[in-house]
């Protein structure tokens, strides 16, 4: 019997054609899309698909959409075998990462994938990362998905979204995953890393309670204290982002530190990751790093910034946690 896959198509470049006569892209209609990828009806999977009414550039992406689409695929979460959802690449990691944290516990694949180039472009990227998406989205083996998780698939590489980033505009190798291997490669051969995927065994968990007052902050050498105490004296504001020097580190004179006391007074979250891309946080293996072990700030280890602030707001949404809880809650393993 055939698997299921549905596409959920949010907008992006993979959506797009040149318009005859401007070459200005437009979004093209996916009950046509065996006119741009004919190699789809040689696939031993049928195929549905759902557009946003109106395609949106990633870069327009928020929590609302992220709530819309795990509410797509709630509903349809037993008629189909797998999803793959068509994303703009900008914001791919955050919207994958946000729902690895809204939808634990899955036991189907949600695969997404987009391009850097348009579907119709002679020189196309789209067609590769679509095929072997819906590949990844209907492999089963032994009647069991092979994958359950939501992953990230992008120029012959499965990802663990929650573990990706986005390090190159121009390339059509756009994302890496700096502190986990991957999940997958295709090659002459469709191959899946086995001892690398997540086994859940957990029923599926749904959390679209989204917290979307949190924010970002930067260390730079030279950077003015007042803007880290103008977020921190924000009541809007329930947590922070700290993204640090090497293993944790920050500036050591006395505003600084106290701004950080102040913080945790102030019942702010905060969550220290590093500003490296590759590597982790160590809190208190140099003197610069002890103010947030002696605070029992959180501890972000080697996430990467998409999934800080995504698991930050999805943990946040519990409003019911104390601030224990969410500490202990953060530094668990969300989705892997």
């Amino acid at each position: 019997m055939k698997k299921q896959v549905l596409i959920i198509y949010t907008g992006g470049t993979i959506g797009m054609v040149k318009k005859y006569g401007t070459g200005v892209l437009q979004p093209f209609d996916f009950n046509h899309i065996l006119d741009h990828i004919p190699e789809i009806k040689w696939m031993e999977v049928s195929i549905d698909f759902i557009e946003f009414e109106t395609p949106m550039d990633s870069s327009d992406i928020t929590p609302k959409e992220w709530v819309r689409l795990a509410n797509i695929i709630i509903e349809k979460y037993m008629k189909y075998d797998g999803f793959v959802v068509l994303h703009g690449t900008d914001t791919m990691s955050y919207t994958s990462s946000a729902l690895s944290f809204m939808l634990q516990g899955l036991q189907k694949p949600i695969i997404f994938t987009g391009s850097q180039l348009p579907i119709g472009e002679l020189r196309t990227d789209s067609k590769e990362n679509l095929i072997t998406s819906i590949y990844y989205a209907s492999l089963y083996l032994e009647n069991v998905p092979a994958i359950r998780e939501v992953c990230l698939y992008f120029e012959h590489k499965l990802y663990r979204a929650n573990r990706t980033t986005k390090f190159s505009a121009e390339h059509f190798d756009a994302f890496i995953s700096p502190n986990y291997p991957m999940l997958g490669e295709s090659g002459v051969n469709l191959g899946i890393f086995p001892d690398n995927l997540l086994k859940s065994k957990t029923e599926l968990q749904v959390n679209l309670n989204i917290e979307d007052k949190v924010d970002i902050f930067t260390f730079f050498p030279g950077k003015r204290k007042e803007y880290l105490d103008a977020m921190i004296a924000n009541p809007s504001i329930k947590g922070i982002v700290l993204r640090t020097f090497g293993s944790g580190n920050i500036p050591s004179d006395i505003h600084t530190l106290q701004s950080i006391a102040k913080a945790k007074e102030f019942g702010k979250e905060l969550v220290i990751i590093t500003q490296c891309i590759r590597g982790s946080v160590n809190l208190g293996k140099y003197q610069n790093s002890l103010i947030f072990s002696e605070l029992e700030v959180i501890n972000g280890y080697d996430i990467t910034v998409e999934a800080a602030i995504t698991k930050l707001m999805c943990i946040l949404g519990k409003n019911n946690y104390t601030s224990q809880q969410i500490k202990y809650e953060f530094e668990k393993s969300w989705a892997g």
